[in-house]
């Protein structure tokens, strides 16, 4: 060892000759009181730790009590900061944002060439305007969702907290005093205080609550999404001191591990030296240091982590970790800029439209044969033909997304609906994967207590009554037994008795086997107050037959019994509930007769171990499972003093060992507690589901959806909760994978599930990793091709990992649904993010794209919000598109006539009026368009799934357009010249009249449900295209436009241009009709 450190005696001698450190600040100075504290930093991190060596990346830590300056500086700021941007980086990142599309960098291109004069084709103002009005109206709505996001974290950051501090050194016996602190000035080693409801700004070890007993409650919904309280314990040696003095002077440290994401494990120790900090004229300090040095485990239960919020009471808590390093910070994921999938797919229709442009360019100019300046010509081409890939199909679709936003937050069947992404709608209309929570999200979290089971007799929902008959007769029965000969009626009673008493027996057990504490109101009533809803619906369950839960602390319990009297009973060791041992033990005494008992409620697959044999257990747990409710099994056993004697001393040995601590606790309860107990019974708790939850997946399951359930819950609960949800069928089989170690039982597994595709998985989080390392591709595979999957004991990260993986192996849009601050990251990964509005408050509503009240409401917002949005942008994007390609293709048989000059066929008005004027509102009004009602949809959940091959956007019904608009650019065109070949100058009023008419017939075609806003749109742009020839004297000869000559021939043109068309779909919807048309 002497080798290993060579600065070790440096750091014996400050160890035993710090005393000048507590003799005030002035005496040894700060830099020195630094220096010393980080050698104690090193030494203790080796005395805790010794195997490992030093090294830069090991973030565990040791922090004194009053810390320096120059120590506090070493951890991250404590800061919440969720801002995408800052001033120097909000341009250039929105700016890539949109350029990264090619359609917009197109864009910018042409613009910029209208400055080079040899390039100029009509009005700058044209090129420019379009292009300047999308990026203003993006870049205004990111920078105002930014500013909220950073009034959001100012808010959180300024919140103030009292911290102590020293007293002066020249008055060493004035009191500690408080300061009051913004959040992001905490750091590690600061005495914080906290008050009742006040959220807790970094993770900290409990010092000292208010309640004497040291404990307190916290509530985690945003970290955990669990509703209920959770226990805390402030640490027994601090929480002994008499006042703040003393705990700010104390000459202590904490050891903390690395920080790490786990919300379940901390592992800890704390120091103290003394009691007090000795004086200065001590003779032997040293002495009594060593003397006294005594160490404290530390665990989770003894952690408040940031984010959580103090329940009830006061406390005083020491920050260990800060900023960055805290559980909740390093559980939430960084939102990433979500770009819908139509988005993508029009941007690769644009490279297209690009690659078609540059070919007809060279084309025409080698139809020349390259003549003068032909690149220049090539140019002047390329901008000619630019409305092909028109700037207006970004405002209209952009426009199309706000009108599907509004109608989704107006509609009266889904109340309260907020659209908080509006670049996603369409998006809802192609969801093949739903990820939703359970808790909260699935069901209400509010449990009731349905069953009691105890072999030979079974309890249901209405029989309660008789139970709270037969406890009284018991605890009756108690109170007046008199010795007397056994008659031959008392020998009837017996059996009931015996009844009674068996009875009496789970009833108390129930009574006493929990984590909860009773609080009194205000108004006198009594409320429960439990880390798990469950325990509460069964202390609710025991008060409603007689036998109420009165007082409680740590040490001791008392309960009422029908009769009015109180046990009370000490309570005198506490084993909680984890998600490993999935059970929970209590060791009371009870105060009159001194009776011990150690009582244990948990789960059937553990429990059925410890009991003692019975033939009737497995078979009733999976009875009660079958009906979806979630089963404890509750059993007892009577200890003798000596036992009790030896299991404290063993179980005290094993609780301050460093390695292996739980392991050694948990095997020494194993050997002198859990053995041969005796079963008292089986109790059912339903826990309710949301409304309508059932119909709801069966309708997105019909519609092709498959749904993973993740959840923070337990796999009992998880399991019972997918049955009663229906999300496994009937008589399916479900296949459970838990506690897998190694990657060999990985592959066993997936070489199961690959020969049973259509069975439901169930997973724990901890199996789960491991096939995430092991055989990430080929479990994603497998578990995407199963109709159901649920995953269990998942952590926020785990839940979003789950989401990318599936995103990017099977290419899908997966959507999220969640209702808790631990469903953020999940929500946030997904395609498509939906929050509900729940108990838990607003934190995955706030974050999520589209917020709603209730799961229900999702079926609405998908097959028919969803499905109209898909469909009405596809039919706008291709329509806008083939608006472009017509008047392009009229251009290039324009300029090939005469003779491949690159002179433009419409100029100025003409060119902006086109895209509208005279087309825009017709073209719009597709927005409104829809194929099928709103209960047709609903009722018929397959129409969705057709949707979700992207069949309405794709290369086939692209090139279609692109013939069409060959055909009819090229006969509008052609007709034009051939009919005309005498009035050539009015070549332009001819194909341009007939150009809009052909266009209106076309958005007309295209129409399956007629809205007076449509009618309204092609009258209204019919009439000002009529008026404005009146006032467009340069473009058209009004003589020749009003002559019969003139109207005839362009009633011929558009005939040879829409008719046949308009044969072609009459007789598609004959022989192919679409899946809908059948319906109606």
């Amino acid at each position: 060892m002497r080798e290993q450190y060579p600065d070790e005696s440096d750091e014996e001698a400050t160890l035993l000759g710090n005393v000048e450190r507590h003799g005030g600040e002035d005496i040894g100075g700060e830099d020195v009181e630094e220096s010393t504290q980080m050698k104690r930093l090193q030494v203790s991190r080796h005395s805790a730790n010794p195997s490992k060596s030093r090294n830069r990346q090991d973030k565990s830590r040791t922090i004194p009590f009053r810390p320096g300056d120059r120590f506090q500086s070493h951890f991250p700021p404590n800061m919440v900061r969720n801002q995408k941007y800052n001033l120097f980086t909000f341009f250039p990142f929105v700016l890539y944002e949109q350029f990264k599309f090619f359609f917009n960098l197109y864009f910018l291109l042409v613009a910029l060439s209208q400055f080079i004069p040899a390039l100029k084709i009509g009005f700058i103002f044209t090129y420019v305007a379009p292009l300047a009005f999308v990026l203003c109206v993006t870049m205004g709505k990111e920078a105002y969702d930014d500013y909220k996001r950073h009034l959001r974290d100012r808010e959180a950051n300024s919140q103030k907290y009292l911290i102590l501090v020293p007293p002066l050194s020249h008055n060493p016996d004035s009191g500690p005093h408080t300061r009051s602190v913004p959040s992001s000035s905490l750091r590690v080693g600061d005495l914080v205080m906290l008050e009742k409801n006040q959220r807790v700004p970094a993770d900290m070890v409990l010092l000292r609550t208010s309640d004497p007993s040291g404990t307190c409650f916290i509530r985690t919904d945003q970290l955990d999404g669990e509703t209920d309280w959770k226990l805390r314990v402030a640490v027994p040696t601090t929480q002994k001191l008499g006042s703040d003095k003393e705990l700010m002077m104390l000459d202590g440290e904490v050891y903390a591990d690395a920080p790490i994401k786990d919300l379940h494990t901390f592992i800890g120790t704390l120091t103290v030296n003394g009691t007090s900090p000795p004086s200065p004229h001590s003779s032997s300090p040293a002495l009594s240091h060593a003397a006294t040095s005594m160490v404290e485990p530390l665990t989770a239960e003894n952690v408040v982590w940031s984010n959580t919020v103090l329940a009830a009471g006061s406390a005083v808590g020491f920050v260990v970790y800060t900023g960055s390093e805290t559980r909740a910070v390093m559980n939430t994921s960084h939102p990433e800029t979500k770009v819908g999938l139509l988005d993508l797919e029009i941007n690769r229709l644009a490279k297209i439209l690009c690659a078609v442009t540059f070919a007809l360019s060279v084309v025409l100019v080698a139809l020349n044969g390259f003549r003068g300046l032909w690149y220049i010509y090539v140019f002047r081409f390329l901008i000619l033909f630019s409305s092909i890939i028109p700037i207006s199909l970004r405002v209209n679709l952009d426009m199309g997304k706000t009108v599907y936003a509004n109608q989704i937050m107006t509609d009266p069947d889904i109340p309260n609906t907020i659209v908080r992404t509006s670049t996603l709608p369409e998006e809802l209309g192609r969801i093949e994967y739903l990820l939703s929570d359970k808790t909260g999200t699935l069901t209400q979290n509010e449990m009731e207590m349905k069953k009691l089971h105890m072999g030979t007799m079974s309890y249901g929902f209405d029989s309660m009554d008789e139970v709270a008959h037969q406890l009284a007769t018991a605890f009756g029965a108690e109170h007046a037994r008199q010795p007397s000969i056994a008659t031959g009626t008392q020998l009837a009673t017996r059996g009931r008795r015996d009844m009674s008493s068996r009875l009496r027996d789970v009833v108390l057990s129930l009574a006493l086997c929990h984590n909860v504490t009773p609080v009194t109101n205000d108004d006198g009533s009594l409320t429960y107050q439990a880390s798990s809803p469950d325990e509460v619906a069964i202390v609710k369950w025991t008060e409603s037959v007689g036998l109420t839960l009165v007082f409680r602390d740590r040490t001791r319990m008392e309960v009422q019994t029908p009769t009015g009297t109180r046990l009370s009973y000490d309570i005198l060791e506490l084993f909680p509930f984890t998600s490993e041992s999935k059970r929970m033990g209590i060791v009371v005494r009870e105060s009159q007769s001194g009776e011990l008992l150690f009582l244990q409620k948990g789960a059937d697959v553990v429990m059925a171990r410890i009991v003692q044999r019975n033939d009737w257990l497995e078979e009733e747990t999976g009875n009660m499972a079958r009906e979806g409710l979630r089963t404890l099994v509750v059993a007892r056993k009577r200890l003798t003093p000596q036992n009790y004697a030896a299991f404290k001393q063993r179980h005290h040995e094993a609780s301050v060992r460093l390695e292996g601590r739980n392991e050694a606790m948990a095997a020494v309860v194993a050997e002198y507690l859990e053995r041969d107990l005796e079963l008292l019974g089986l109790t059912g708790v339903e826990d309710k589901l949301q409304d309508e939850v059932k119909s709801t997946l069966e309708l997105l399951r019909n519609a092709g959806i498959k749904i993973w359930m993740l959840t923070g819950d337990k796999i009992e609960t998880a399991r019972c909760i997918a049955i009663s949800t229906k999300l496994v069928a009937r008589n399916q089989y479900i296949h459970e994978v838990a506690k897998l170690k190694t990657s060999d039982q990985v592959r066993d597994q997936l070489e199961f599930l690959q020969s049973k595709l259509d069975c439901c998985l169930v997973i724990d989080g901890e199996s789960l990793q491991l096939c995430l390392n092991s055989y990430k591709n080929e479990f994603i595979e497998i578990a995407t091709k199963l109709s159901a999957v649920v995953a269990c004991r998942c952590s926020p990260t785990q839940k979003a990992d789950v989401a990318r993986l599936i995103r990017q192996y099977t290419k899908k849009r997966v959507c999220c649904i969640g209702d808790g601050g631990n469903d953020v990251s999940m929500i946030q990964a997904a395609d498509v993010g939906v929050g509900i509005v729940g108990k838990e408050g607003k934190q995955a509503s706030l974050a999520a794209d589209f917020s709603v009240t209730q799961f229900s409401y999702l079926a609405k917002l998908l097959m028919w919000h969803g499905r109209n949005s898909y469909r009405r942008s596809a039919k706008l994007a291709q329509f806008v598109i083939h608006r472009g390609l017509i008047i392009s293709v009229m251009q290039a048989v324009f300029s090939a006539i005469f003779y491949f000059a690159p002179i433009a066929l419409y100029q100025g008005w003409l060119m902006m009026g086109y895209a509208t004027v005279y087309t825009m509102a017709p073209v719009f009004s597709l927005v409104l368009d829809q194929d099928v009602n709103e209960d047709i949809a609903l009722i018929y959940p397959e129409l969705y799934k057709e949707l979700t091959k992207g069949r309405s956007l794709s290369f086939k019904t692209f090139f279609q357009w692109l013939m069409i608009s060959v055909y009819q650019g090229g006969a509008i065109m052609i007709m034009s010249l051939v009919l005309f070949e005498n009035e050539f100058l009015n070549i332009v009023a001819i194909s341009f009249t007939a150009l809009i008419l052909n266009e209106l017939i076309m958005v007309g075609i295209e129409i399956t449900t007629w809205h007076t806003y449509m009618v309204i749109a092609e009258v209204v742009t019919l009439l000002l295209y009529v008026i404005s020839i009146a006032f467009l004297p340069e473009y058209f000869d009004l003589e020749f436009v009003i002559s019969t000559r003139f109207a005839w021939k362009v009633a011929v043109i558009v005939a040879v241009s829409a008719l046949p068309l308009y044969l072609v779909k009459a007789i598609r919807s004959r022989i192919a009709p679409a899946a809908y048309s059948k319906l109606l």
